[in-house]
This record gives C-alpha cells, sequence and structure tokens, in this order.
C-alpha cells in the first residue's frame, strides 16, 4: 500500500534493497544452514547508518524517527528475516535502552559505537524458567560497596556470544517485590561474564541466540542505569518499541513470500495455464494483500504514536500481535501455492516459513500480546 512515504523512506528502501541484493542474498542460505552470524555484515549496516537508525545524530546516528525504521527493518526482512531480527535487536533493544536510559555519560560512551556498529549489542531480560514471567528472574546483582556482583543466566539472547556490550536486567529486590530489576550495561571481557550455549534454531538461524552466564561478575555502580529497581519499568517501555520493530520484521517477511507468491503463480502452468488463473490461488493472493495491508496500518499506527512521544502500549501490542500471525499465515500460504517446490531449499519460501514463527514468540508471544492489549481496553 502507498503510505505517501517520504522521499527520505523512498530513498532508504531503494538503499537497503540493494544492499539485501548484493551483500545478503546471495550468502543468505549458506549462513542458514551453517548458522553462521555474518558479523561483517553488520558492520557494513553500520557505515550506512542502518545499526544507529533512530540515534541522534550527536551520538553519531543517524537520527531517523520510526516511519523510517519501519522501512529499514521490513525492507531487510523481505530477502532474510535473520539479518533483520538482529538488525532490529541491536536497534531496538541494546541501543534503545541505553538512548532512552542511560545517563549522558552513558550514552557519550556507548551509543556511537553502538550506531556503527563498531560494536555490536546484545539484551538480556528472558532466563530459562522466566520466559514471559519476567518478574521473578533468578539472574541478581548483590550491592557490595561501589560496585554490584552479577551471578546466574540469561538465555535466548540475540547476540549473546558477538555482541560487543550487553544491558543486562537482574534481580535486586526479593522475588515478586515491585521495583525488584535493575539495569546495568556490561562489556564483553568483563571478568565472570561469559557467552554459553548456542541454540540450533527452526528459523532466524544466522541470527545468533546464546547464553548469558555471570559467575561472581563484579561491575562498578557506574554501569548501572536509572534508579535500582526501576529496570522492569524500562524493559517494559523498551519493549513497547521493540514490539514495533518485530511487527516490521514480520510484515517484511509477508512481503517477501507474497511477492514470491505472485512473482511463482504467474509463471508456474497447470492445465495449459498459469496458476494464478485458478480461484484456489487467487484467493490465496488477495487474503495476503489484504492481511499485509492491515498489518502495515496498524504498525504505522503505533509508530505514528511513538514518533509523537504518546502512549501506544495497546498500540504496538496489537501491530506485534496482528503482523506475527499474519506472517505465519502468508508464508503457509506460501508454500502452499509453491507446492512441492516450496518445500525445498532451492525455492526462499520455506526459509519464509521458518523464519515467520519466531515473530509471534520473540519479544513477548502473542498470548502475552493478547494480556497486554486485554488489559489496556479494559482499564
Amino acid at each position: 500500500m502507498d503510505f505517501n512515504l517520504t522521499d527520505t523512506q523512498l530513498q532508504i528502501a531503494d538503499m537497503v534493497r540493494d544492499f539485501a541484493n548484493k551483500h545478503i542474498r546471495p550468502s543468505m542460505m549458506e549462513w542458514d544452514e551453517s548458522q553462521k552470524f555474518p558479523v561483517e555484515v553488520f558492520k557494513k549496516l553500520g557505515e550506512l547508518g542502518l545499526m544507529g537508525v533512530l540515534v541522534p545524530t550527536q551520538y553519531g546516528g543517524s537520527g531517523l524517527g520510526y516511519f523510517e525504521y519501519i522501512t529499514v527493518i521490513s525492507e531487510i526482512a523481505k530477502v532474510c528475516g535473520s539479518i533483520g531480527l538482529s538488525v532490529a535487536a541491536h536497534n531496538s533493544l541494546c541501543t534503545g535502552h541505553i538512548l532512552y536510559f542511560g545517563n549522558e555519560e552513558q550514552k557519550q560512551k556507548y551509543l556511537p559505537k553502538l550506531a556503527t556498529a563498531e560494536w555490536i549489542g546484545a539484551w538480556g531480560l528472558t532466563e530459562a524458567n522466566t520466559g514471559s514471567d519476567s518478574g521473578n528472574m533468578r539472574c541478581t546483582a548483590t550491592k557490595d560497596g561501589d560496585h554490584w556482583v552479577l551471578n546466574g543466566t540469561k538465555n535466548w539472547i540475540t547476540h549473546g556470544i558477538s555482541g560487543d556490550v550487553a544491558v543486562v536486567l537482574a534481580r535486586t529486590g526479593e522475588p515478586r517485590a515491585k521495583h525488584n530489576v535493575t539495569a546495568f550495561i556490561i562489556e564483553k571481557g568483563t571478568p565472570g561474564f561469559t557467552a554459553g550455549k548456542k541454540e540450533n534454531k527452526l528459523g532466524m538461524r544466522a541470527s545468533e541466540t546464546a547464553e548469558l552466564v555471570f559467575d561472581n561478575c563484579r561491575i562498578s555502580d557506574a554501569q548501572r542505569m536509572g534508579e535500582v529497581g526501576s529496570g522492569f519499568a524500562q524493559a517494559m517501555k523498551v519493549l513497547d518499541g521493540g514490539r514495533i520493530s518485530i511487527a516490521s520484521l514480520a510484515l517484511g517477511i509477508a512481503k517477501g513470500a507474497y511477492e514470491a507468491s505472485i512473482k511463482y503463480s504467474k509463471e508456474r502452468y497447470q492445465f495449459d495455464q498459469p496458476i494464478s488463473n485458478f480461484q484456489a490461488i487467487s484467493f490465496k493472493l488477495a487474503d495476503m494483500a489484504t492481511q499485509i495491508e492491515a498489518a502495515e496500518m496498524l504498525i504505522y499506527q503505533a509508530a505514528d504514536l511513538k514518533n509523537r512521544g504518546q502512549k501506544m502500549t495497546k498500540e504496538s501490542a496489537m501491530a506485534k500481535y496482528y503482523a506475527s500471525e499474519v506472517s505465519v499465515r502468508v508464508a503457509t500460504d506460501a508454500v502452499q501455492i509453491f507446492g512441492g517446490y516450496g518445500y525445498t531449499k532451492d525455492f526462499p519460501v520455506e526459509k519464509f516459513y521458518r523464519d515467520s514463527k519466531l515473530c509471534t514468540i520473540g519479544e513477548g508471544t502473542s498470548e502475552i500480546q493478547k494480556v497486554v492489549i486485554s488489559r489496556e481496553i479494559l482499564k
């Protein structure tokens, strides 16, 4: 749909499309098979300003808004969900958390390195036993003079091995107590801070997912972000923006699967005519197109509120919930349209199919989005 994209958005879309076709498409299946996280690609994206899309220019970023950010993530994801996911996590989680809640000294120190991809960022909230139940985390930070000592493990962390710096949420109070979580910035190489197991995943295989392990990891109080006990509230605000990221990722995957299906349906002949002539196929394409445009409208609604600094908890949850479910439906129908070929790795839709599922799980499952939405509408 034409959202009257600005000249900036159109230029960004062209730039990202060219980059993806040149630097991502030729190797993406090789990275997918081997689960390689191609750090060199992110360094190149950093040179283009795409690893600090929302970071103000004074900190070395591009200083753009959420409309441009949607364009970046969705255009990358139309080619490869894995690269789109990593760009989204770097921008909105680690970098975003420091941008919104770091003090001036922390911003000056970390944002220029993150915005240029000199450093890759990770964000640690989830644990093995506390996925959606993040208020009950077991990773603790204990005050010791003007230092903190962290112990515990974080799981499902994007860039857990390759990240140069991580924003980590640790419990600083009693379990289930209010205001019991605090955010810290921890650099790779800090004694007691190591990477653990790398996950072997269904999809998004070129986006690295691993454990973060803390064993008496001692850091200065200068590495704390915000007030003690304010970490959970910070994380929820970061996730509001993160939902737009995952919605944009889902949108890109859906568009990639849809565009491949349109092309294939016109080229594939059965019974002496293109299969797009058959109502069974054309109706699937009509459903895809309608759902994609509806998802896009929800995403832009949330982004507009975010750009204007207004509350958008409900809108971002709706966008994330709907777009991610649409992504799975569209990718599933795309495989069906391709038939036997859709089940092979020689054609693009099997990868969209595998990658799409993560969008309904990461950064809050579809079920959690419904919890958020229902709470907001029943206030």
